[in-house]
């Protein structure tokens, strides 16, 4: 199936390949917003079907050929795969199709370079990209490993060329990684002196664009960075979230706003930002925002889910936050903007909010009000 679409600059062609995984985007709708929030414009789409990646190409020769042909009618510079590609298949389409390849980790990683504010936010997206450029170094460097070392030596410039690389890459992770673990315990600092003063802290947390730092401004009138767009925030904001006088008792607690997640996070991305999930695996209560205007929320659910589980933060008590309700289809509101969901089994509170309109907003800080007065409800 090949779509064409409105040219423009930077131009970049859009692949992605159905091996019968359910979650598969047979529309690269994803990848398209990854690549427009990336300040890409893609030009073209092409999807096809295999029961297993080719070894050398990922997606083939016969594939291969057609995006050299949508290559030349459209003139795009890039190409962009929805799925990971392994450094050989990347260096081996580059020489096929003779123009740059990048996959889905490299796209959210340059992303996240883009977005990052914070000297926490920029040492994380850095040591993410040092990890992934480590693995690429055979490509890297190409036009050298061909040379050879003469008689009697083993490998040549090329090998040594590549060797240096992997060690000042190397060397610069753990650099990396030092200055990270020391931003690491200043966070353990901040958050054990919260818990001696018996703080409650929430944290939100969700799928990409679910509307996290907007809810986060309603509750707390802050003015967090909110745009309709993938991860317009990265660093983690907290503020002070007041609960009236009555039921609250006047109660404040903290607040967190952090980066959302998204379907095939890379691995080294959840490594490289341990510090910041780390406020999602220390709250007290996590507020589990959903785009309840997506089609495709339940499967952004899980995902969020997954990751939950994968930085120990899953047996968190939840509060689902259905957001976007003024998006919503007439025939897709609920009747009641309050009830019960059950999440991987477990039935737990659901609000339906618009946290741009503000409606609904008052029904959640009532809720939490009333049952901060006894954390244990939460449990």
């Amino acid at each position: 199936m090949i779509e064409t679409l409105t040219l423009g600059k930077p131009l970049t062609i859009l692949v992605g390949v159905d091996f019968g995984l359910p979650h598969f985007d047979g529309d690269l709708q994803e990848l398209s917003m990854l690549a427009e929030t990336a300040g890409l414009l893609p030009v073209a789409r092409l999807v096809c079907k295999r029961r297993a990646p080719d070894a050398a190409l990922f997606i083939g020769s016969g594939k291969a050929d057609e995006i050299k042909e949508l290559l030349r009618i459209h003139g795009s510079a890039e190409i962009l795969f929805d799925q990971s590609l392994s450094p050989a298949q990347q260096r081996n389409l580059e020489r096929y199709l003779e123009t740059p390849v990048n996959d889905r980790t490299f796209l959210i990683l340059e992303i996240f370079s883009q977005r990052a504010r914070s000297h926490e936010g920029k040492l994380q997206v850095e040591l993410a990209r040092l990890q992934y450029l480590s693995t690429r170094l055979v490509r890297r460097w190409s036009h050298l490993e061909r040379q050879s070392g003469g008689i009697g030596l083993r490998g040549g410039p090329g090998e040594t060329q590549i060797e240096l690389d992997r060690r000042m890459i190397g060397d610069s992770i753990k650099r990396t990684r030092e200055r990270l673990e020391k931003v690491k315990r200043q966070r353990f600092t901040q958050r054990r002196q919260r818990f001696r003063r018996d703080a409650f802290t929430i944290s939100l947390v969700g799928y990409t664009n679910a509307g996290k730092s907007t809810l986060f401004n309603a509750l707390v009138k802050a003015r967090a960075y909110a745009a309709d767009q993938l991860f317009a925030t990265l660093d983690t904001t907290t503020r002070q979230l007041y609960l009236g006088d009555n039921q609250g008792g006047g109660r404040s607690v903290s607040i967190s706003d952090t980066v959302g997640f998204i379907r095939d996070l890379p691995h080294g991305l959840i490594d490289a930002f341990q510090a910041t999930l780390q406020e999602a695996v220390d709250a007290s209560l996590l507020l589990h925002v959903v785009d309840a205007s997506n089609d495709n929320y339940l499967e952004q659910m899980d995902e969020v889910q997954k990751v939950l589980l994968e930085i120990g933060a899953h047996k968190i008590p939840q509060v689902l936050i259905f957001n976007k309700l003024d998006a919503m289809a007439s025939d897709k509101k609920p009747l009641q903007t309050q009830d019960v969901f059950s999440l991987d089994g477990v039935n737990t509170p659901r609000f339906f909010v618009s946290a741009q309109t503000s409606d609904g907003i008052a029904a959640l800080r009532a809720y939490l009000s009333q049952n901060l007065a006894v954390p244990a409800t939460f449990a």
